[in-house]
């Protein structure tokens, strides 16, 4: 190269180096150097760079549950030879998946057992804490892939979200199953899935520049019931420190049947539904159960929905009724941060003639039920969807919650942040469509949102971005220290029943005493009248 050459390219480099300061654009050599490359347990692992952080997509942590796996335990990975490429997702577990209009539709396998992993890291020497999200969907639908943990990667958190078997395939139970298996139970291999990824977090994680010692588990709906699950199973024990519940607790009694969402099955509850469901499909013995395809086993409709399948108590993942548990300070004791929404109940609800609500109410509610037609009351067909929503959310939902907080601050050490989300947001898509009551306040997971700091449709502004910025920093607080104080925030006190210890978000924050107390307390009361009632 001539003289004149190398001076006309130190020009127009030192001419690019002006341009960038200029107008505040990056070197490649100072842009972060996040990890990419780890080794894991099983092997090497290469992900990618996604808007400053790195991505890891589909590592498998448990062999596929097919074939003779199917209706078992989850079997740890295997080791792999080569590098393996995390850069694209992995299919979803089977279920009748929603498609949103004009997006492609999922790609389905029973081979679904993976985490996706997002790290603000550069080595894997930093110790950060560790955010474990798991997903929603009544235990029969969603999936790891679908919420963005970026905006708590940037804030100095790994952020993990892990798949788990759901409808028929992560928690049927049958005879033929518990025969099979050593302890005489079957069942809850879903959250068998969860402990096992929790598992290998914590023999991984660290590779990843996440603290094994720092990891706090989320999840919303069913997620949280799961959480709450965890919580209580021995089997979860030393796995995470921190727990987050967005709108969900096992507390109910157990029972044979579940109506609604207020029971948990037994083990000869779950094994007979189980029954039922083969029945319905057609289905004659596990050995034609196992060489069935998926797609006839999410067929069903009739398990497809509320008080379909679910966990069971089997006195292994979950040794017994919870609620008993927790009077006996027999728990994972971590601290928690946990709520509701204010009219979360409307997505899963419809009106019904005035008449007949009456009627069930006192089918279902027995003593109690003239004063649950005074505090939820209905005079017209339409008013009853208001009255049978409060009813939903306060037994799905707020007072499995409130009784998680009340216990724990009975027996045990954990902190407990306690919150009510009230944020309205007339666009938010699951109010169930055009013909569908629309909600009086925020709908079921309308919070999630919010929390990920990712609009739904349309962008924040004014109140709901108050909101937001708060919970996202309040969540992200808790993961980091166990506490979701911090600079430029609304101090959130420690749970105290009775007094204004509340977080409520609503176009900001602000502190209020337990909101719906007075249904609360007469929920306590016809639950524990439940507890003694007679197993049919």
């Amino acid at each position: 190269m001539n003289k004149n050459k190398t001076i006309l390219l130190a020009g127009i480099g030192a001419l690019l180096v002006s341009v960038c300061l200029v107008s505040g654009c990056a070197l490649a050599s100072d842009a972060p150097k996040v990890l990419t490359e780890v080794k894991v347990k099983q092997g090497k692992v290469e992900g990618t760079v996604e808007e400053g952080i790195g991505s890891f997509k589909a590592i498998p942590f448990a062999e596929a549950p097919v074939g003779d796996l199917r209706w078992k335990a989850p079997v740890p990975k295997k080791p792999w030879n080569g590098v393996l490429d995390a850069t694209e997702f992995a299919g979803i577990p089977p279920q009748q998946a929603y498609t949103w209009p004009g997006a492609p539709a999922p790609k389905i396998t029973e081979d679904c057992l993976y985490l996706n992993i997002q790290t603000p890291a550069e080595s894997r020497r930093e110790k950060l804490p560790v955010l474990v999200w798991i997903h929603g969907g009544g235990f029969i639908t969603g999936d790891a892939n679908s919420n963005d943990g970026i905006k708590f990667a940037k804030q100095g958190i790994v952020y993990v979200s892990l798949s788990y078997r759901t409808g028929a395939l992560g928690f049927l139970s049958l005879p033929e199953l518990s025969a099979e298996n050593g302890r005489g139970i079957s069942g809850n291999y879903g959250l068998l899935d969860m402990i096992e990824g929790l598992k290998w977090v914590k023999e991984n994680i660290a590779a990843f520049g996440g603290d094994p010692s720092k990891v706090t588990i989320m999840g919303e709906s069913a997620g949280a019931i799961a959480v709450s699950m965890l919580c209580a199973s021995p089997l979860a024990k030393g796995l995470f420190r921190g727990a987050i519940s967005e709108s969900g607790g096992s507390f109910c009694p157990v029972d044979t049947k579940r109506i609604d969402n207020n029971g948990i099955r037994n083990m000869k509850g779950s094994e007979q539904y189980g029954l039922d469901w083969m029945k319905r499909i057609g289905v004659n013995s596990l050995e034609e159960l196992r060489e069935t395809g998926w797609e006839k086993l999410i067929s069903d409709q009739q398990s497809g929905g509320v008080g379909g399948f679910w966990p069971c108590v089997d006195g292994y993942v979950l040794p017994d009724d919870q609620y008993k548990m927790y009077e006996a300070g027999d728990y994972n004791d971590v601290n928690i941060l946990i709520g509701t929404n204010s009219d979360e109940g409307a997505m899963f609800c419809r009106p019904t003639q005035l008449a007949k609500y009456q009627d069930d109410i006192r089918a279902e509610y027995g003593p109690f039920a003239e004063r649950m037609l005074e505090l939820y009351p209905a005079t017209t067909d339409e008013e009853t969807h208001g009255a049978l929503s409060d009813i939903f959310r306060e037994t799905a939902f707020a007072w499995p919650t409130w009784a998680w907080a009340k216990l724990q601050n009975k027996t045990g050490k954990g902190k407990i942040y306690l919150y009510y989300f009230d944020q309205f947001d007339p666009d938010h898509p699951l109010f169930g469509g055009p013909n569908a009551p629309k909600p009086r306040g925020a709908n079921h997971a309308s919070e999630m949102q919010y929390v990920f700091a990712t609009p739904l449709g349309r962008p924040f502004g004014g109140g709901d971005m108050a909101v937001s910025d708060a919970m996202n920093r309040y969540w992200a607080n808790f993961v980091k220290t166990g506490d979701p104080n911090g600079e430029g925030l609304d101090k959130w006190p420690v749970y105290m029943d009775g007094e204004k210890t509340v977080m409520y978000f609503k176009n900001g924050t602000s502190l209020i005493e337990t909101p719906n107390k007075p249904q609360l307390e007469l929920m306590e009361e016809y639950f524990a009248w439940k507890r003694q009632q007679p197993l049919e």
